[in-house]
Parts: structure tokens; C-alpha cells; sequence
């Protein structure tokens, strides 16, 4: 089985990326038409948020924001609901789990397919190899190269846990 970790050089992504925006705005007004209230403020605060980076990288009163930057800022949103939904959870409040659970769902159909626990394993495994490290306390040395190979295909802290089961030997 190999792992697809060049997916965001692929055709497809390619277009994702170009329409990141323009597919923002589009669905924004069919959901003004739907009048779905969760998706509508969703969107909203997902353009709020790409507009402030965008605003934040100007450079000279001009500029328009990286793609790489906009899904960047895509994934930072999703990682604060997951972290959300983790407090909602442990404070019992499942009314605003609920709504942090919605708005995820939403922010996950632009995000690309997150790559599976099982081939997150064989790509940090390949790493380990390569650079021969065996210990815990090298653990840098395999997370540094993970991360960046696996950018946006995988939660850090799934990665972290997997680095640490394979050097463990678990």
C-alpha cells in the first residue's frame, strides 16, 4: 500500500486551491438562499478568517492572500473546534459540543481527505528508518521531517502519538 503524501501537487488539489475562495463565496450564497443559519455563519467566519490573514500578509496596501496560507488558516479553525468539542465534552456541555460539531463537519468538506491512523504509521515507520533513530529522546529528530511530509494530511497530535508508539516499540 503506498502512501499518497504528495496529494497537495496533485491536478485535483491544484484546482481545489485555485477555488478555495471563489467556492467560499459561492456557497455562502446558496446557503443564504437555503437559509441554513449553521453553514451561512459557518462560511462566514471561515471568509472572516482567511480575510484577516490576508489582511495581516499585506504587504505595501496590496496582496492577496497564498493559497497555502488560506488553507492554513482552514485548518487552524478546525483544530479549534476539535479542541472545542474535547472542553464542551469534559465540561458536559453538549448543547455547545453539538454546534462546535456542526461547524467542523461544515469546515471539513473544504479541507482535503486527512490521511488514516494506519498509513500515518508507514510514513512516520519510513522516517525512523531513514534517519536511524531508535530512542525517545531523538524523538525531534523523526517529528521535525513527519510534520513537514505529512502537512496537512494529518492532526499533529496523532502524529506525535504515533512517533512516540514507534520509538517505544508499541
Amino acid at each position: 500500500m503506498h502512501v499518497q503524501v504528495e496529494l497537495l501537487k496533485t491536478p485535483q488539489y491544484l484546482c481545489f486551491k485555485m477555488m478555495l475562495k471563489e467556492r467560499l463565496q459561492n456557497d455562502l450564497k446558496e446557503a443564504m438562499k437555503a437559509r441554513d443559519e449553521v453553514r451561512l455563519r459557518t462560511i462566514r467566519f471561515l471568509r472572516a478568517a482567511v480575510m484577516a490573514r490576508e489582511i495581516e500578509l499585506r504587504k505595501g496596501g496590496v496582496g492577496d492572500i497564498p493559497e497555502e496560507e488560506a488553507f492554513a488558516v482552514l485548518q487552524k479553525q478546525a483544530k479549534q473546534r476539535r479542541d472545542s468539542i474535547e472542553q464542551f465534552e469534559s465540561a458536559g456541555r453538549e448543547d455547545l459540543k453539538a454546534i462546535e460539531v456542526a461547524e467542523l463537519e461544515i469546515i471539513g468538506f473544504y479541507l482535503p481527505k486527512q490521511l488514516s491512523e494506519t498509513e500515518v504509521r508507514m510514513v512516520v515507520e519510513q522516517i525512523v528508518k531513514e534517519t536511524g533513530v531508535v530512542d525517545m529522546r531523538e524523538m525531534g529528530k523523526v517529528m521535525g521531517p513527519s510534520m513537514a511530509k505529512l502537512k496537512g494530511l494529518a492532526d499533529g497530535k496523532m502524529v506525535q502519538q504515533i512517533v512516540r508508539s514507534v520509538l517505544s516499540g508499541s
